[in-house]
C-alpha cells in the first residue's frame, strides 16, 4: 500500500517541514561524503520506489514500444506531488528541495525511463523558469495550473541548425507595441505534444548578440503554432519529441518572462538547474540496468551452475555498482550544494 503523500510533503499538515527541520543538521554538514539520508527523504524513496514497481515498471515496455504517453501514471504522479516537486505549497507545490527532486527522479526513472523524462522535462525545463523569473501573476497561472500531473510544460531552446546553444538562436520575436509576432522552429521539443503550455527563447534583438535573447511562457495551442511530427527515437519513447514551427505566432505582453534580453540567462540557469534531474533520471536507468544483470547472471547457468558464480561475472557486476555508487554520491553532493545555496555546476561535470 503506496504512502499519501499528502501524509509526507505537508499538503495536508507540517509534517513534512518538521522532518525537514530534524535533518537540517545532515544539510549542514560537509557534502563531501553522504553517510545516510534525512528519514524525510527516505520515506519519500520507498513511496516513489513502491509507486514505481507497481504502476510504472509492469507497463515501460508496452509505453516504450508503442510511443504510448503514460498519461494515467503521469496524473498519478501529480498526486504524489512529484508534478511540483520543488514548486512552493502556495503555487500548489510540494515545496521539497533538489535532494528530494534527484531521489525521486532516480526511483521514477528506474521504473521507467519514459515517465522519468517526462518528470524531468516539466519540472526542471518548464516549472523550474517560471518559477525563478515569473511574475506573480505568471506563477499563479504557470504554475499552479501544472503541478496536479493533468498538465505538462515544455522547453523550447534547440534549433534545428543551432542545437542547444541558447546565444544562436534565428527564432525571432517582433515587438509590435502591444504583442510579440514569433517566428521560427524550435527543435527535439521534450512534451512537445502533450503539453499544454512552453517556455520558449527568441531573439528580440539580433544586433545584442545573446544579449538581444527573451525567454516567453504562453499556454498551447495557440494561433500560428503548430507540432511537427513526433520523432521515432532509438529509446524513451513514451515521451513525446517534436518540433514547435511558429509562423507569425502572435503573443501578448504578458508572455514576456523576465526582463528583454534576460533570455540567455534564463536559459543557462534553467540548464544548470536541470542536470540534476537529469543525473537521477541516468542513475535510474542505470540501476534498472544493473538489476537486470544481476537477475539475468543468476539465472543463466552455465556448465551447470549460475554463472553468478563466476568471479569475472562478480567482478564485472561489482564495477558496475560501484560506477553507480560514486554517481549517486555526486548527484547528491551537487543536490546539497544547490540546496545549500553554494556553486554545484562544476560537480555535475565529474
Amino acid at each position: 500500500m503506496l504512502i499519501p503523500m499528502s501524509r509526507i510533503v505537508g499538503f495536508g499538515g507540517n509534517i513534512i517541514r518538521r522532518k525537514f527541520q530534524h535533518g537540517s543538521i545532515f544539510l549542514s554538514r560537509s557534502v563531501s561524503v553522504i553517510p545516510d539520508l534525512p528519514e524525510s527523504h527516505e520515506i519519500l524513496r520507498k513511496t516513489c520506489r513502491d509507486f514505481a514497481e507497481a504502476e510504472l515498471a509492469p507497463n515501460a515496455w508496452k509505453c516504450d514500444k508503442e510511443h504510448l504517453y503514460p498519461e494515467d501514471q503521469v496524473k498519478k504522479m501529480g498526486d504524489l506531488g512529484l508534478m511540483g516537486i520543488t514548486v512552493p505549497e502556495e503555487y500548489g507545490g510540494a515545496g521539497l528541495d533538489y535532494l528530494a527532486y534527484a531521489i525521486a527522479m532516480e526511483e521514477i526513472s528506474r521504473g521507467c525511463a519514459s515517465a522519468g523524462v517526462v518528470l524531468s522535462a516539466h519540472n526542471s525545463l518548464y516549472l523550474g523558469p517560471v518559477k525563478g523569473f515569473g511574475t506573480k501573476e505568471q506563477k499563479g497561472d504557470f504554475l499552479t495550473n501544472f503541478t496536479s500531473g493533468s498538465k505538462i510544460g515544455c522547453f523550447a531552446l534547440s534549433e534545428p541548425g543551432n542545437g542547444s546553444d541558447a546565444g544562436a538562436a534565428s527564432t525571432t520575436a517582433k515587438d509590435t507595441g502591444n504583442s510579440y509576432i514569433v517566428n521560427g522552429t524550435k527543435a527535439w521539443i521534450t512534451n512537445g505534444v502533450e503539453s499544454e503550455a512552453a517556455v520558449v527563447f527568441a531573439t528580440t534583438n539580433k544586433s545584442l548578440k545573446h544579449k538581444g535573447i527573451s525567454a516567453f511562457v504562453f499556454r498551447k495551442p495557440v494561433k500560428g503554432l503548430s507540432l511537427g511530427k513526433k520523432e521515432d527515437k532509438l529509446g524513451i519513447r513514451g515521451s513525446s519529441t517534436c518540433n514547435l514551427i511558429f509562423e507569425d505566432c502572435e503573443l501578448p505582453k504578458e508572455s514576456l518572462l523576465g526582463s528583454p534580453g534576460m533570455g540567455f540567462k534564463i536559459a543557462m540557469k534553467t540548464l544548470d538547474d536541470g542536470r540534476i534531474g537529469i543525473a537521477g533520471q541516468a542513475l535510474g536507468i542505470a540501476q534498472a540496468s544493473l538489476d537486470c544483470a544481476i537477475n539475468y547472471a543468476r539465472t543463466r547457468t552455465a556448465f551447470g551452475a549460475s554463472i553468478l558464480k563466476l568471479q569475472s561475472i562478480q567482478q564485472k557486476i561489482a564495477d558496475m555498482a560501484t560506477r553507480i555508487n560514486a554517481a549517486r554520491l555526486l548527484t547528491y553532493q551537487a543536490a546539497v550544494l544547490k540546496d545549500s545555496e553554494r556553486p554545484y555546476t562544476k560537480v555535475m561535470f565529474k
